[in-house]
């Protein structure tokens, strides 16, 4: 049903770097490798003040920033090659494709309003199958006077679709788009694409942590079906390595036992996947196979300075494990990652999660997952 607090709509509206592709890691990359020509490392401090501008702007703010020898259009035409030369590796988001088709199946228009040149857009999606046909509508920074904070480029769209702007959803990751939304008077679903920065997104109408957390329905677009008892599916994903000592806080604080993977050499994997509670199968290579339910990202209550994994065995055992192999199959999505008014709220649903992990990997859409090579082969 609903939310009678909020427009309903027929038409969305959709930004397309950070919101719907992972540009951002693969634009880190290119700008680490440049920057190294110049003495400079990256370090991403700038991603804040790149994300959502023209490639002009972006690049601009990266010259400034480093005290780089050299003039934005300089530095763009020499980066631009080299990203574009990546834009093949560049991924969906998670929940990417499942909203596009979603959308798609059940008819409702849909266009992207990016700052990118038109034909960078096309390109890029060209990589991604089906994607160009879901845009009816598609409008990129080259063909507006003015880009992203301006309002322009979502008026256009609007227009372009044949509907009052009113009647469209924009669903954007930038601070710039999202005041572009709010000013062509749209509403507007913000998924920040930089981490611990939701608080700064007020103007939105709403803030998810990811297009995991969309509920179509409160625009009164319709809802997904593909929940299972709390649980959403996705595709498997892999990550391992030995037991670390973690914060000391999972047996001290909490009553609740993790096993700690080390983030060294999974920080791409792990900007893939947006900050949550996560369930799967794990393994320990001395032990067996075991049920696991874990959260990914900076746990606010506890306000961690980097992204962690911490697993939760869901068995008793008898004495510790570091040093030992863990290797875990993610099948499923929780919920995101939240902060909690008092330890005693976050353990209640730490409790809550346990149950609805051990519940749902009974099901065989699941418990298949037991069986996974990559399992056997810890």
């Amino acid at each position: 049903m609903a939310n009678p607090s909020k427009k309903l709509v027929s038409c969305v509206i959709l930004d397309l770097d950070g919101t719907l592709l992972n540009t951002d890691g693969v634009v880190g990359g290119v700008l680490k490798g440049l920057l190294v020509k110049y003495g400079k490392q990256w370090d991403g401090r700038e991603a804040q003040r790149i994300i959502g501008k023209t490639p002009l702007e972006a690049a601009a703010a990266v010259v400034e920033e480093y005290g780089l020898p050299c003039g934005k259009d300089e530095f763009l035409a020499e980066l631009y090659p080299i990203f574009s030369a990546q834009l093949c590796n560049i991924k969906p988001l998670p929940g990417a494709n499942r909203l596009l088709k979603h959308l798609s199946g059940h008819g409702v228009p849909m266009a992207l309003a990016s700052n990118s040149p038109r034909g960078n857009i096309e390109s890029k999606i060209s990589y991604h199958q089906g994607w160009k046909d879901y845009f009816s509508v598609i409008v990129g920074g080259d063909e507006v006077t003015a880009g992203k904070p301006n309002p322009e480029i979502f008026l256009e769209a609007a227009k372009r679709l044949n509907t009052e702007p009113s009647s469209c959803l924009v669903i954007e990751d930038s601070m710039p788009g999202v005041t572009a939304g709010k000013a062509a008077g749209i509403e507007v679903v913000a998924v920040p694409s930089v981490p611990k920065q939701a608080h700064l997104y007020t103007s939105a109408d709403e803030v998810i942590n990811s297009l995991l957390d969309l509920q179509p329905e409160k625009w009164g677009l319709p809802s997904f079906q593909d929940w299972v008892e709390g649980t959403l599916p996705i595709e498997p994903w892999y990550i391992g390595g030995p037991v670390i000592k973690g914060f000391g806080r999972g047996s001290k604080v909490l009553g609740i036992p993790t096993a700690n993977l080390s983030t060294e050499g999974h920080s791409s994997l792990l900007s893939e996947h947006p900050s949550g509670v996560y369930f799967g199968w794990a393994v320990l290579s001395t032990r067996g196979v075991y049920k696991m339910v874990m959260s990914i990202g900076w746990n606010p209550y506890f306000n961690n300075a980097e992204k962690t994994i911490e697993p939760w065995l869901l068995h008793e055992f008898s004495e510790d494990f570091y040093g030992e192999e863990l290797h875990l199959v993610i099948v499923g999505y929780i919920r995101p990652e939240v902060n909690f008014p008092s330890l005693e709220s976050l353990i209640a649903k730490i409790q809550e999660d346990r149950k609805v992990a051990e519940t749902a990997l009974d099901l065989p859409l699941y418990s298949k997952h037991k069986d996974d090579p990559y399992l056997k082969s810890s």
